[in-house]
């Protein structure tokens, strides 16, 4: 009987992901030459250079922007006169008599407050009806509920040129066309699908285990949706305030057929001096600009719970 040793043996074969001089010597080439394109493309996307890009971008892109505001703060004779960025380089040029024209008329401030009455009502109703009917189709069980809430998501789809004119109709038979009410409804209606769909995902991904606890402890449906569910969904409904303001505030089409036209909002005000004056910029440029500052600062107020609305679901 022979007896081998160990030393006997033949070298066992090393595994693929092994680190040993043998294996690096075949898989080192090889991993190289499979991410060399990833691994370039990963380094330039994370590299100085892009962000350089960006930066450029987003400049350009706010361009309009930074003229709009120069131009709100030049007079009418310099406007004429030669471009904005000219302001930049001459502070001479900066008044604000635009502004303290533009705030004693009281067709511009008028229109402001109208802007205001549609805005608040349309984004307090598709909030408060939204997290209801967004707790109702996710936690709730009644009849039909899956095809109720597939007849909401069929209802994102549908354009609002479609509703125009039956709505019209609507609202003239009831008495409320080109009546801030009627505006205010055509907003809610038309915000709510989108509404609902978003917080029913929302709170639908509430752990079961919490809301049973609290109906162990003798909370009702409205104790868990107040003290419960609305507090761990305020990201999201935050994002669907936001979202819903800025449609509402910046709003022309709707507003344009369906508000009072002796007393329109500012998008309809605006759009009204470019028809008739055409070149009025010293009107124009700061109407516009207090127009999109609102907006401004309630994002940059709201921008956390903005970000973590949206983000809300990225990680689950």
């Amino acid at each position: 009987m022979t007896v081998h040793t160990s030393t006997d043996r033949l070298p066992e074969p090393r595994p693929a992901g092994s680190t040993g001089p043998a294996g690096s010597a075949v898989r080192g080439p090889v991993e190289r030459a499979r991410r060399s394109t990833a691994s370039k493309l990963a380094s330039l996307a994370g590299g100085g250079a892009v962000r350089v890009v960006l930066i450029l971008l987003g400049l350009v892109w706010l361009l309009p922007t930074l003229g709009l505001l120069a131009s709100s703060f030049r007079d009418r004779r310099d406007i004429a006169a030669d471009g904005w960025w000219t302001a930049l380089t001459d502070p001479g040029q900066w008044t604000t008599e635009n502004y303290s024209a533009l705030l004693a008329n009281d067709s511009f401030t008028g229109s402001a407050w109208t802007t205001v009455a549609i805005t608040v009502p349309s984004t307090v109703l598709v909030v408060v009806v939204g997290a209801m009917a967004g707790y109702a189709f996710a936690w709730l069980d009644f009849p039909g509920r899956d095809w109720w809430f597939l007849l909401v998501v069929g209802l994102l789809v549908v354009p609002v040129q479609v509703a125009l004119i039956p709505v019209a109709k609507l609202f003239n038979w009831l008495g409320i066309f080109e009546t801030t009410l009627g505006v205010v409804l055509f907003h809610s209606a038309f915000g709510l699908p989108f509404a609902v769909f978003l917080l029913r995902n929302f709170f639908a991904e509430i752990p079961r285990e919490l809301l049973e606890a609290a109906r162990l402890d003798g909370a009702g449906e409205l104790r868990l949706f107040t003290r419960v569910v609305l507090p761990l969904g305020a990201p999201a409904v935050f994002a669907l305030a936001i979202f819903q303001f800025m449609w509402v505030w910046n709003d022309l089409l709707v507003a344009l057929i369906f508000a009072d036209s002796a007393n329109p909002p500012m998008t309809v005000a605006l759009q009204q001096e470019m028809r008739q004056f055409g070149a009025n910029i010293d009107v124009l440029a700061p109407g516009a600009f207090l127009s999109i500052l609102v907006p401004l600062a309630i994002f940059f107020a709201f921008q956390r719970q903005f970000v973590s609305g949206v983000m809300a679901g990225a990680v689950k």
